[in-house]
């Protein structure tokens, strides 16, 4: 369990500055490439799909249509695309905030979905009715509300919240018909609800420890008492309540009690034993059941990628899907009758389309086309997994894009990417932002320095209370690496990120004022005495994990301080750009003013790009073809020569 990767992943999200016209006047790529270049407007007319909630029910209660999102429109809504095939049928209408969908109601064709205000997150859970109306379930000016899961009749819905106390988040029962509510949980106990049985019987609770150590615990909220330890144990030991098995007799557990890697357990709750589930050479990141039991989906993160397994238990043998392109399934949703299913397909070239097969025959259908068809996705550019030294000679993994056309003979210039966390992960899959840097000629190594996930419990930790120490040397020693590649122009490197990766970019260019030639920094912490301090109140429990990892700044604030880039800006002495979204609860926007303040009295070149409407990560489409043409103006007119 990574508690502390909330303050963000970015790497799909990222974005700041000049216009779509901009890209389309930049100066032409130095590389050569016979592939042709596109703008960032062509990138983000790409239609990003996503299915509804897992557990929850995806598919309409006629089976004719699956719960989708889109930003089809420039902003995230929420959609019924039909399964026969044609074009989405739009059910929300936002023109500001993302519409997340979570669920059908299973008699009827409400659904219900889940919206913030700008970026605030702090998210409310909302009813759709046939009509249009919607219906706020959970109002409040400082709530933060979610869906939990669906009784197994379909009469009552959980949905965990903050509206009693801010920082911690009880489960609430609503009537499925009436919206009348009850709790059945009050979290007193420092708790984060995990999963419900789906007989609605039984609440498995998570408690953090430290960032490496945390327990589960089990509530019956049919005789509500104390919690009951589920994974009592010695030393530092992860766990995370995966799912219920469909019976409610069991619960699926990952830990990494038993070696480097989260392996899946099966907890039977009326033995108390644990059986092995799942075990293999990477992190099992997700494990569970159709509604019937019938079939098993699984996933490993098998070297930034997910392997997925769709198995049907009855025979212990993989579904064999067809009619399929070259790419990686995802977020596998079954229809009531476990005869259909819904599910995504992306890849390095491609992002994720919807896609539906029958289970009896097991023959797909594809029912969207998200890239944009003015871009040949042969013009786009498949990724490779390498390995550098870092210090002390910890190998680093990073996801690789070569440009076309990059050769000895001609050049590229280069990004070292960071990713957000800490302990976030890059990760193989389509990236607009990426892709488009590519295409016009820049090599990009998205880099997972020492602290990142997915590769083992000791590479995890390695970071623990040394943040912006060898970490950022990691990022440096990217950095080194691509000069040493002959088509990589030695002069031209730039390290860019976003969250702590922006934390990362601003700490390079204050520590190791030589090591890049720019940096972009995307709502990055510049000073970790008052991000701590600041930490909204819904990360509740999650906090102790965080100061855990990071120091608490009661004690280690003089350490804060010193990796601080804020504080330290005398050193910064190469070109910057800083994007920052106003209404970010994570990363203040303080903390991006004072940085571009304190650089720009250097003497420095610093752009800066705020978005008004827009939080920790760029949700409009216009915003994020702003911030794509700003990424790439800025380092055409500083690292490229």
């Amino acid at each position: 369990m990574r508690t502390t990767a909330c303050l963000v992943s970015v790497l799909a999200l990222m974005a700041a500055l000049p216009t779509a016209a901009t890209a389309q006047t930049a100066p032409p790529p130095a590389v050569s490439t016979a592939a042709p270049t596109y703008t960032a407007a062509q990138f983000f007319d790409t239609t990003t799909y996503g299915l509804g909630y897992g557990g929850a029910k995806a598919f309409s209660p006629d089976g004719k249509s699956v719960l989708i999102r889109s930003d089809k429109t420039g902003v995230f809504n929420a959609y019924a695309l039909p399964i026969a095939g044609g074009e989405p049928v739009q059910l929300t209408n936002s023109t500001t905030s993302a519409v997340n969908p979570v669920t059908y109601f299973p008699a009827d064709a409400r659904i219900l979905f889940t919206q913030d205000g700008g970026g605030d997150e702090l998210s409310h859970l909302f009813v759709r009715t046939p009509d249009g109306a919607i219906i706020d379930l959970t109002p409040g000016d400082k709530v933060k509300a979610d869906f939990l899961s669906w009784s197994q009749d379909g009469k009552t819905f959980f949905v965990t919240s903050n509206a009693r106390d801010a920082s911690a988040f009880d489960v609430i029962a609503y009537d499925a018909t009436t919206y009348a509510h009850r709790m059945v949980f009050e979290n007193t106990g420092g708790f984060s609800p995990a999963a419900l049985s789906p007989d609605g019987r039984w609440l498995v609770l998570d408690k953090s420890l430290t960032s490496a150590n945390n327990d589960l615990y089990l509530v019956d909220l049919t005789a509500p008492g104390e919690p009951k330890l589920l994974t009592r144990h010695e030393g530092n030991v992860a766990y995370t309540a995966f799912d219920f098995t469909p019976d409610s007799r069991a619960v699926l557990i990952g830990t990494d009690q038993n070696g480097e890697f989260q392996q899946a357990i099966r907890h039977d709750l009326a033995t108390n034993t644990n059986t092995p589930l799942i075990q293999a050479d990477w992190d099992v990141s997700f494990v569970f059941y159709s509604p019937t039991g019938r079939y098993r989906v699984s996933g490993l993160n098998a070297d930034a990628k997910t392997e997925l397994t769709l198995l049907d238990a009855t025979i212990d043998q993989p579904v064999a899907l067809t009619g399929l392109p070259d790419g990686d399934i995802g977020n596998v949703r079954f229809s009531d009758d476990e005869k259909t299913i819904a599910f995504t397909v992306s890849s390095d070239t491609s992002p994720a389309d919807v896609f539906v097969a029958d289970l009896t025959t097991g023959r797909a259908t594809r029912l969207t086309h998200a890239l944009n068809p003015a871009i040949d996705e042969n013009a786009l550019v498949e990724a490779t997994i390498v390995r550098y030294p870092g210090e002390g000679g910890v190998m680093i993994p990073a996801v690789l894009y070569k440009p076309k056309g990059a050769s000895a003979a001609n050049p590229a210039p280069a990004i070292v990417l960071v990713h957000g966390g800490p302990g976030g992960q890059t990760r193989r899959g389509y990236s607009a932002m990426v892709q488009h840097l590519v295409n016009h000629g820049y090599a990009v190594l998205g880099a997972n320095n020492r602290g990142s996930s997915g590769y083992g419990k000791t590479f995890f930790h390695l970071d623990d209370k040394k943040h912006g120490e060898a970490d950022l040397r990691d990022i440096v020693a990217g950095g080194e690496w691509l000069r040493q590649q002959d088509w990589v122009a030695d002069d031209q490197v730039a390290v860019m990120g976003g969250s702590y990766g922006g934390y990362i970019t601003a700490a390079a260019l204050a520590f190791h004022p030589e090591a890049f030639a720019a940096g972009v920094d995307i709502f990055g912490v510049t000073n970790w005495v008052r991000t701590l301090e600041s930490i909204p109140p819904w990360w509740g429990a999650q906090r102790i994990a965080l100061y855990d990892e990071m120091g608490d700044p009661a004690t280690d604030a003089e350490r804060h301080r010193r990796i601080s880039p804020l504080f330290h800006t005398d050193g910064i002495n190469k070109p910057l750009l800083v994007v920052q979204g106003e209404n970010d609860p994570r990363v203040l926007k303080v903390e991006s003013d004072e940085l571009v303040a304190a650089v720009r009295a250097n003497g420095v070149p610093v752009e800066y790009v705020v978005f008004p409407n827009e939080g920790h990560g760029f949700t409009r489409r216009d915003n994020r073809i702003t911030a794509q043409d700003a990424y790439l103006t800025f380092l055409d007119k500083y690292v490229r020569k």
